[in-house]
């Protein structure tokens, strides 16, 4: 699908002064929990940035698993932070890529005119979304709206198991399960950039999308149970959880790191379960069982971006869907087994 042209007129915000000439925008809403009939496309009013935000006219939004939890309410632990009876913020979405309109005042880093990605947490769902200016890094320039709207989260969650998290290293070798997925397909490649050996799960149907994304070696699970062979890696980053702790550990070194990351679980807890097992279960073994929470930083964008720019690193895109089906690109994430990632074009 084909990007809308958007001019690159806009101004410096004064107080109180509408950046596009209109009061509203339209956006996906919903207003209670649920499945993706919720969302609704409607008008609502157009967001102001403050001093230090900036007004982004979106060209494209991703979606993610995330995106879904925070919709359904489900597990009911994530209306701790997003309402308990019902959203707080009624525009879902959080990656974004589109072009600046507008500046609040303290803003120097960025002006009207500018190509830019990140995230936000007030919905980005819709027309325009406001930003703090710290979310937000230019767009290389060989990628398109829908390409860098695909990077964020996933990416960035990626970058931080691999870098952070597991210290991977040059000649290690590293599972991926899940590798066709948003958050798979990215470590792939990024555990590929740090110089490890990489080995890819996935389906029949997705065996040569891995392989394109330079894994070394892959995995038909519908074939071959990674957990019973007699291979064993450094680092294991597991975005599916199909199989027990214990089963996964056989898969690891001695000495070696798995780091649990589907984000799915029990209805009321999700994953929270798993992840205190995991820790528990670190301090009774030379291996070390780190599940972690992303968190979103600049800096990590801005490291992304230099291998988006470079070519190490090139989002997968499994389709996209028109703003007004924004309820459907959620159930086609909700229902799992994504290849690569799904976005919102506006």
């Amino acid at each position: 699908m084909g990007i809308k042209q958007r001019t690159n007129a806009g101004a410096r915000l004064a107080p109180g002064a509408s950046p596009t000439g209109a009061a509203t925008m339209w956006a996906a809403v919903h207003h209670r929990y649920g499945p993706p009939s919720v969302l609704e496309l409607a008008k609502v009013g157009l967001p102001l940035p403050g001093r230090g935000d900036v007004l982004v006219q979106v060209g494209a939004a991703s979606v993610h698993p995330g995106d879904y939890f925070v919709m359904t309410g489900e597990p009911y632990v994530v209306r701790l932070a997003f309402g308990l009876r019902r959203p707080r913020h009624g525009v879902p979405g959080r990656d974004l890529a589109g072009v600046v309109k507008a500046v609040g005042k303290d803003v120097t880093a960025l002006r009207p005119g500018d190509a830019v990605f990140g995230w936000s947490t007030a919905g980005t769902l819709a027309e325009y979304a406001c930003v703090p200016v710290d979310n937000l890094v230019s767009v290389p320039a060989n990628l398109s709206d829908v390409n860098a709207a695909a990077v964020p989260t996933s990416a960035m969650t990626a970058l931080q198991a691999l870098r952070d998290i597991a210290n991977v290293r040059p000649g290690q070798t590293v599972l991926v399960t899940g590798a066709s997925g948003g958050v798979g397909s990215f470590a792939v490649q990024i555990a590929k950039a740090f110089g490890a050996e990489v080995t890819g799960v996935c389906s029949t149907r997705n065996v040569d999308l891995v392989r394109s994304l330079g894994a070394d070696h892959v995995v038909d699970y519908t074939r071959t149970d990674f957990t019973r062979t007699e291979q064993h890696y450094d680092v294991i980053l597991d975005n599916v959880e199909a199989q027990p702790l214990a089963a996964v550990r056989r898969a690891l070194t001695s000495t070696g790191t798995l780091i649990p990351n589907s984000g799915r679980g029990g209805r009321w807890l999700g994953p929270l379960g798993r992840i205190v097992t995991a820790r528990v279960l670190s301090g009774f073994t030379r291996q070390q069982l780190k599940p972690f929470t992303s968190v979103a930083k600049r800096q990590d964008l801005l490291t992304l971006a230099d291998l988006l720019t470079t070519g190490q690193v090139t989002p997968v895109i499994d389709c996209t869907y028109p703003l007004d089906k924004a309820a459907d690109a959620l159930r086609h994430v909700g229902a799992g087994h994504t290849r690569g990632k799904v976005v919102v074009t506006v």
